[in-house]
């Protein structure tokens, strides 16, 4: 067999698949999850249909922070020899937040280009300068496979200027000061999916929604506007990311609290949120359990921002066909469904309350005006597919 693995990393942890390489393209087999990796760290392995083959503790605790994520994709890498000894790597495709201006393609890269792409790791501080380092680490650990980068940018390039444009001197935007627009490997994977359905409306938000969350308005299949701009901090409010906010209120956290960038960049992408707000959790699932009355704060403002997004890009596009959820919460939050919806009806919006408990494709009425469907994402096969693509 020959097989391509996919990477996908945080801060603290990593998201990997492998992918058999068959001519009707590439099958997913076996997705493993490392969580808390600078804590106590976990290590599961799943089949693609969700069977669980292994859940354990993974023991760093001796192995240096800068160190834990190689030493994951070594533990990834001894189960798959372990697993499968006659299995061939023959590529590594990663996931990149950040593409900036100049990459609007799948990359191979290289050591020269790790360093041009680290000049964007402030753009996306949680995220870029860990994938980074996970490409470095495979360089360590197979330096005889290729690495392709896939950008989450990618799929916003050609944004319409005034969708793009912020309201500051023109030489800001020429060096790079403007939206960018995140998760779009998401959203191509969906665009993708819903012309296999045959269902791509020709104005279509999707939002995608979980701990990072963010939504796109799509004309035909191509992104048109997005809440997420500059950063992956900007739009929703997320699990701990503050989304929108006046820019006043962070001047006036630093004349009156003394806060410096460090403080109000822990602020704004760790400490604020879902998190920010109930005090209690930036996960979902534990603030619907949490039975308090910030908790059920939290969700209402999440809720009632994103209904207000849908409510900006449906004037993006000056109307509104249909609506797509995704994401971890998108995908199994029937209650988080039903608020958002409840407040689009004046769009058009009919929710089939019984086909949103059950999660079905079509949770619409027949007579909705406006189709909402929801539909799983895979970023790891659209990594896939572009690795794939980009090595020929």
């Amino acid at each position: 067999m020959k097989g391509l693995l996919t990477v996908n990393g945080g801060s603290s942890s990593l998201k990997c698949a492998l992918f058999d390489i068959r001519a009707r393209g590439p099958v997913c087999l076996y997705r493993f999850k490392l969580a808390n990796i600078l804590g106590d760290a976990r290590f599961q392995v799943s089949r693609a249909d969700g069977q669980r083959l292994l859940s354990e503790p993974l023991a760093l605790d001796t192995v240096a922070r800068d160190d834990r994520h190689q030493a994951c994709l070594q533990a990834v890498i001894d189960w798959l020899q372990g697993e499968h000894p006659e299995a061939t790597l023959v590529a590594i495709g990663h996931r990149v937040v950040h593409g900036g201006e100049k990459y609007h393609q799948p990359l191979r890269v290289d050591e020269a280009q790790l360093a041009d792409l680290s000049a964007f790791n402030p753009l996306a501080p949680l995220h870029q300068p860990y994938n980074l380092k996970l490409i470095d680490a495979c360089h360590k650990l197979a330096p005889q496979l290729p690495q392709v980068a896939s950008f989450d940018t990618m799929f916003h390039v050609g944004q319409p200027a005034i969708e793009r444009l912020y309201a500051l001197p023109r030489e800001m935007a020429e060096q790079g000061i403007h939206r960018y627009g995140f998760h779009g490997l998401s959203y191509e994977f969906i665009m993708r999916r819903l012309k296999e359905l045959d269902l791509l409306a020709a104005r279509t938000v999707v939002c995608h929604l979980g701990a990072g969350a963010s939504m796109c308005a799509m004309r035909n299949g191509r992104s048109q506007a997005s809440s997420m701009g500059f950063s992956a901090v900007d739009g929703l409010p997320m699990g701990t990311r503050t989304g929108n906010i006046d820019p006043g209120v962070l001047l006036y956290l630093q004349r009156h609290y003394h806060m410096d960038v460090d403080a109000l960049e822990k602020l704004i992408y760790k400490e604020s949120g879902w998190y920010g707000v109930s005090g209690i959790s930036g996960d979902m699932l534990e603030l619907h359990r949490a039975d308090h009355p910030h908790a059920e704060q939290a969700i209402e403002m999440f809720c009632y921002r994103a209904a207000l997004e849908i409510g900006r890009l449906s004037a993006a596009l000056q109307g509104l066909d249909q609506v797509v959820f995704t994401g971890g919460v998108g995908e199994n939050d029937a209650d988080v469904r039903r608020r958002i919806l409840q407040r689009c009806e004046w769009l058009g919006v009919r929710l089939d309350d019984d086909a949103n408990l059950a999660g079905t494709l079509r949770i619409s009425q027949p007579e909705s005006a406006v189709q909402v469907l929801v539909v799983p994402t895979d970023e790891e096969a659209m990594i896939a597919l572009h690795t794939l693509e980009c090595l020929g």
